[in-house]
């Protein structure tokens, strides 16, 4: 059966993340000039407006900075994961990244729990980053 949730359209800016995350690695973008980590991927910095981004790898690590419980499926393609976790995972290198926490019951999640990286390969060209408790 085919993939039928929402899938991401790399464009040229984010297709280096998407192209990592299927080789099952996490990049990040970094400033050459403020020297900070970005994440979502763009083309200038956020924090000083500088355009040498380049992309970096990251460790994968991070807390679980925030998280919600999704108990209703947005669409019906979403139904047999219900519930799940929605989360905002703090990374080591300083950005938040939206994603899912995976590999735990939900009754286990603490705001402040290390997690890693795990990659949902959900179909032959696309991987999605989540993450699991550490």
């Amino acid at each position: 059966m085919a993939y039928a949730k929402p899938l991401p359209e790399p464009s040229e800016v984010t297709r280096r993340y998407w192209e990592a995350a299927r080789a099952h690695r996490l990049e990040l973008q970094r400033c050459g000039d403020c020297e900070r980590f970005v994440f979502y991927p763009r083309p200038l910095c956020p924090h000083c407006g500088g355009t040498r981004l380049e992309w970096r790898p990251a460790c994968g690590r991070g807390t679980l900075y925030s998280y919600t419980v999704a108990r209703r499926a947005p669409i019906p393609t979403f139904e047999p994961d219900v519930p799940y976790v929605i989360a905002i995972v703090a990374l080591e290198e300083g950005p938040h990244v939206t994603s899912n926490v995976v590999g735990t019951a939900i009754e286990k999640l603490r705001v402040g729990m290390p997690l890693a990286a795990v990659f949902d390969d959900v179909t032959d060209s696309v991987t999605l980053v989540k993450f699991r408790p550490a």
